[in-house]
């Protein structure tokens, strides 16, 4: 399946979860409805709650619980992009400019707390106490990601293992929750939970993986963001430190040290770009996340064959074929 085809298939379901979000986003608080209606319409892919969704069909849900659940996924991931927006300084998202660059940043920062606590307001109603367990410790690890992340920025001495678990936190753990839950709203015994939650973590490490690559290889007409934005914050990305391990020459990884260390390589990034090239570190990026999407397609063996796992199966290939 293409991308279009697993909308497709998905459509009335997103079409629920989309009227959900719209009306949670409401507030009597005219400036949470300003910048609530900005953020939840920014043209994002709603990649999580699809995939939340497409595993709840593919769990053969009864009820319309998911939905819910959906918009949940979704409100928590995009109260991480308003609190990350405003650390990064950043100006463009999605090809757009930034919530924080058009509202400011305690604006920005206080309408993603209210989507944080609307999302658990919305998971008590799912009346689920799992539910409440696995959501509260994937958005307390979510923001433990976020200050690790923070913590390596300007570190070259920044290790493949830190990085790792660092993408787990910040993407790959909502990923694992989106689809984890779809099996514990259905019911479904442990050996299914797992392979539910191995699917979205393994693909979550993939999207990261390919999005980390991405920066050093789209435009921002593709990307929606700009080029080589990681550079310019400092972050030691695994491109980024495997081409210093690699690097030849000592002025190479002496340059890539400096640009991480000092968050002032984008001057220099075609010849960063040149470095990753010639020690195949794009290339070492995109085998990991082959690896991964791999794991995540294996994952699914023990699930029951039906066109929503074909279409699991699909976005994981998919996510690591992607532009953009």
């Amino acid at each position: 399946m293409d991308i279009d085809q697993i909308r497709s298939l998905a459509s009335d379901d997103m079409d629920a979860v989309n009227a959900i979000i719209q009306q949670q986003v409401d507030s009597d608080v005219a400036l949470i409805n300003q910048l609530g209606f900005y953020i939840v319409n920014s043209g994002g892919k709603r990649l999580r709650p699809l995939l939340c969704v497409l595993a709840a069909r593919a769990m053969q849900i009864q009820s319309s619980d998911h939905h819910t659940l959906a918009a949940i996924i979704e409100f928590i991931h995009t109260a991480t992009l308003l609190h990350d927006d405003v650390v990064d300084e950043s100006t463009l998202r999605r090809g757009r400019e930034t919530a924080n660059a058009i509202f400011g940043n305690q604006a920005s920062v206080l309408v993603g707390d209210f989507l944080y606590t609307r999302s658990f307001q919305m998971m008590v109603s799912l009346q689920r106490m799992r539910v409440m367990e696995i959501l509260s410790e994937a958005t307390n690890q979510i923001a433990e990601g976020e200050v690790l992340q923070l913590m390596n920025c300007n570190d070259p001495e920044t290790t493949e293992k830190r990085y790792f678990d660092v993408i787990y936190g910040k993407t790959a753990r909502l990923f694992e929750a989106a689809t984890q839950l779809a099996a514990v709203i259905t019911d479904k015994e442990p050996e299914i939970e797992k392979a539910m939650q191995a699917y979205g973590k393994h693909l979550g490490t993939a999207f990261q993986l390919v999005d980390d690559i991405l920066d050093y290889q789209a435009d921002a007409n593709e990307m929606g963001k700009n080029a080589g934005d990681d550079l310019a914050e400092g972050k030691p990305t695994l491109p980024l430190l495997y081409a210093m391990w690699h690097a030849e020459q000592a002025d190479d990884r002496e340059l890539i040290r400096e640009a991480i260390e000092q968050s002032n390589g984008l001057p220099h990034l075609a010849k960063i770009q040149s470095i990753m090239n010639a020690t195949g570190a794009l290339d070492y990026t995109k085998q990991c996340a082959d690896k991964e999407a791999e794991l995540a397609i294996a994952s699914l063996s023990c699930v029951q064959d039906s066109e929503y796992k074909e279409a699991l199966i699909s976005l994981a290939k998919l996510s690591v074929e992607r532009s953009s």
